[in-house]
This record gives structure tokens, sequence and C-alpha cells, in this order.
């Protein structure tokens, strides 16, 4: 049976980047854990009999872009105080687990990406209303708390959670990264190294990247370009390099997941860039000191663009604008030593400063004794 003010954390899935943060809540926080079996799309979960606090995995029961969590309401009547939950509309056995806490005085609160910014009017009038019935609201960047604000979602119930990844572990690491010659080997030159991280998909416009060093080669710019993840979209960069005539400068790493050597190949690479949008690959690159390119469109990229302080730790360049890219990419590939440690650090502040999980329980801890 659980405690009074015990909290309940319901959401969709459990991805494999979040159990450092669910781990956290689990060690600091009386707190039970209810996760969905699956998504929509594969998504690469953690064991979750191995977190502290798991009690239950909900069946996800999917209705075109709406889904129900099968046991998720009978919660409710479970002596918990407060109930996170997904901030996501479509799911619509939350609307009824906010709709009876309403009428048994029990707290919910809303870990969510809020506003996009290109919301249509029906979609902003049916987000109004499903954050209006929260009691406080996680938001993953601060752009989206501006943005709820001015739709007038009072600011008070607000609080910016950011994300993270193994942030304790991963500081650990960069801690002792030294100089590698992992692209040397490869590459056998030693010019400058932009790399991708990520899943190669059709949305993510990587023949940009292609078009930008092609570009750059015939200004006798030269620059290689390492792409780590799995065309899970049938992309076939390598094919689109060969016809650009730079495959010698382009490395299809293939998917990885040890962070040691995520870790080193992205400390010694000089630029990440995503030239669609940039999600947690932002977070990823910083952590290790490498300055981050993407489009500045906001509207259409994920939160972790807000780690990005143009020419500190990054640039956004116009979108699917190839020159405005090169123009960029060609700044920071040319950046001095002594300069590119600075960024390096910058970055690294960046990433301590907010984007971990310790920052993260700190909001939790704060919201829970505030609501």
């Amino acid at each position: 049976m659980a405690d009074i003010n015990k909290t309940c954390f319901i959401t969709n899935i459990g991805p494999h980047y979040r159990f450092p943060i669910f781990h956290l809540m689990g060690e600091n926080l009386p707190c039970d854990f209810y996760l969905g079996d699956r998504w929509k799309t594969p998504i690469k979960t953690f064991d979750y009999e191995k977190l502290k606090g798991y009690r239950k995995t909900l069946k996800n029961i999917f209705f075109s872009r709406f889904y129900w969590q099968r046991g998720s309401v009978r919660l409710v009547f479970k002596p918990y105080t407060y109930y996170i939950m997904d901030g996501e509309p479509y799911c619509l056995s939350s609307w009824v687990i906010l709709l009876l806490s309403k009428i048994t005085g029990k707290k919910t609160i809303a870990w969510t990406h809020g506003w996009y910014g290109r919301e249509s009017v029906p979609k902003r009038m049916i987000k109004k209303l499903f954050y209006g019935l929260h009691s406080r609201l996680l938001i993953y960047s601060e752009y989206a708390m501006n943005l709820m604000e001015k739709e007038g979602i009072n600011p008070k119930k607000m609080y910016c959670i950011a994300n993270s990844l193994d942030s304790d572990a991963e500081k650990e690491l960069r801690n002792s990264l030294n100089d590698d010659s992992v692209y040397t080997d490869h590459f056998h030159n030693s010019h400058p190294v932009i790399i991708f991280c990520g899943r190669i998909q059709k949305r993510k416009k990587l023949e940009m990247l292609i078009d930008c060093i092609k570009e750059l080669r015939q200004e006798n710019c030269l620059v290689n370009i390492v792409f780590v993840g799995k065309d899970v979209e049938d992309v076939h960069i390598e094919e689109y390099a060969k016809r650009a005539g730079v495959e010698q400068q382009v490395w299809m790493y293939g998917p990885c997941y040890e962070t040691k050597t995520l870790g080193q190949l992205f400390y010694h690479a000089h630029v990440c860039v995503s030239p669609g949008n940039v999600g947690l690959t932002a977070i990823h690159s910083l952590t290790f000191g490498c300055p981050v390119i993407t489009h500045g469109n906001f509207p259409y990229q994920m939160p972790e663009f807000e780690a990005i302080k143009p020419g500190i730790t990054g640039d956004f360049f116009q979108q699917d604008d190839v020159d405005d890219l090169k123009g960029k990419v060609k700044k920071w590939i040319s950046l001095t030593p002594d300069k590119r440690d600075a960024a390096r650090k910058a970055a690294f502040e960046e990433i301590d400063r907010k984007w971990n999980v310790h920052y993260q329980m700190d909001v939790i801890k704060k919201v829970i004794s505030e609501v």
C-alpha cells in the first residue's frame, strides 16, 4: 500500500536515456513508477525491474494518433498525493486521471514539451485546456514556457525541467579524455572533423552536410565527416557522397552505444552538425565539449536547442540554406586552439549549469514542495 504524500509516476515508455533521472527520483523521493510497454516507433528501453520503485508495466493501446494506458486510471484511487504524467493530450487516459484528480483533490504534474510554436488554432485550444487541468507543469525549455505564458497559461505554475543523459558518468568520463588518433587513423589526415550522431533519417536532411563539404572542397577547404548512427530509412548517405565525389571524406561509423567511444568521437571533432532538428544530440555533444550547429527555425526544433548559445557553444543557420550552413561550419572548424579550448569550457559549463540529472532533481523537489 502506498504511503500518504507518495508520488505516482505514470509515463508512456521508459527510454534508455531516462534511466539515470528515474533512478535518482527513486533514490530521493517516495515514488512509485508505472511505465508503458511499447511506443508507436521503436525505442530502446531500460530494464524496468532495475528501477527502485517500479510497480507495474502498463499496456498502451493505440487508436491512430491517440492511445490509452490500461490500468492507469485506477491509480487515482490509490493513496498517492502527487501524480507526475506525460503532458500528452493524445493520451486519453490522462484526461480521465486529470478530471478524477480534480474531484478527489489529488495534485497532478505534467512533464512535457509544452508549446512548439507551430500549433494550429484547434490544437492551441486543446493544449490550453489540457495544461490548465494540471496543478503544475514541468516544461523542457524556457522557449516553450514563454510561448505558453503568451497563450495565457499562468507562469507561476510552470518550471523548466530541461533534459539530461547519464550526466554523472559522462562528466567523470570527460575528465579522462585526452589526445586521441581516432580520426587521423581512419582518414589518414589531420583535416577538421564534423560529427553527426543519431538515427539517420530523411528529416535530418544530412545531404546538406555532403553538399557543404563539397562546396568547401571547391574552396580548397578540406573537411571530414563522421556519421554515427543507423540508417533507419534507407537514406544511403554514402551513395550521395560518392555522387558528390567526397566519399573519401566521409566515415559511416554506424551505430554506437558505448559511452567512452562516443565521448572520444565528440571530444575530438571540431563541431557537431544536425541540419534538421536537434534533440539530445546537442546535450551529448556539449557534454564532451563539442559545439553544435543546427537550424534556427525554433518552432521546428526540439527543446535541447536552448543549450546552444550562438558564438559560444555553437550556432544556428538559416533553415535549408547550404551557403549559410557552410559559413557557420567554416567559422567553427577555423578556431585557434585557444578558442577551441574556450568553446569546450563553455560547453561543459552549460551542461553543468542546467542539462543534468541534479538540476532536474532539484526542480522536481521544488515543484512537489510548492504544489
